[in-house]
């Protein structure tokens, strides 16, 4: 289902114009956390990825079918739920070495601008804070579609991607290898699945 649709007649830098499917969306939801996933991708010793995610999710949207520029998005992160399906990796990323979990519990983004691409595609940026650090960030968003659940909720659904430099917030512990080349790559990939629920 396409959520939005580029006008034949239009130049190529036109913007893309708004289905009305989108317009009957409007409105404000909240992230449901049993079905949202915040991922995470890491090189490990220069040859394996480390995949993990956080268990606790919290955030809102508000999707606006008339101007898709005023969307906005807010996510919230506890850094104590980090999962990586080892214990040992998992205290070391809570540790003064990573995340320091007791001293810096939440990580938060929160949207400055969004764009519709054409199709299903949306780019949103904001501001992104890790360790007390904030920095902008540019997220890649995928429109899944929307559905009224068993239940009667009103749900939308997207996946997106972004990727970033944890030493831009200051994350930079490291180890060297002996054939070269460090434990942890600095370039971590983000992946998100969301769904959000509308509020009455």
């Amino acid at each position: 289902m396409g959520f939005f649709r580029k006008n034949d007649s239009a130049t190529p830098t036109a913007p893309a114009e708004v289905s009305p499917e989108l317009t009957a969306l409007t409105g404000d939801y909240t992230l449901d956390p049993t079905h949202t996933t915040i991922g995470f991708v890491a090189r490990h010793a220069m040859v394996t990825n480390i995949k993990g995610s956080f268990r606790d999710v919290s955030g809102s949207l508000h999707l606006d079918g008339a101007d898709p520029s005023a969307s906005t998005a807010v996510i919230e992160v506890a850094m104590d739920s980090i999962d990586t399906g080892n214990a040992d990796r998992d205290g070391h990323l809570k540790s003064a070495d990573f995340f320091k979990t007791e001293e810096f519990p939440t990580m938060t983004f929160r949207s400055t601008g969004a764009e519709a691409l054409g199709g299903d595609d949306y780019r949103i940026t904001g501001d992104l804070t890790i360790l007390g650090t904030t920095r902008p960030i540019t997220i890649d968003l995928e429109f899944n579609g929307a559905a009224k659940d068993p239940f009667g909720n009103e749900r939308v659904g997207f996946e997106g991607k972004a990727e970033l430099l944890r030493s831009d917030w200051g994350l930079t512990w490291n180890a060297a290898l002996e054939t070269g080349g460090v434990l942890v790559s600095d370039k971590i990939k983000l992946r998100f699945d969301i769904s959000a629920v509308k509020q009455a």
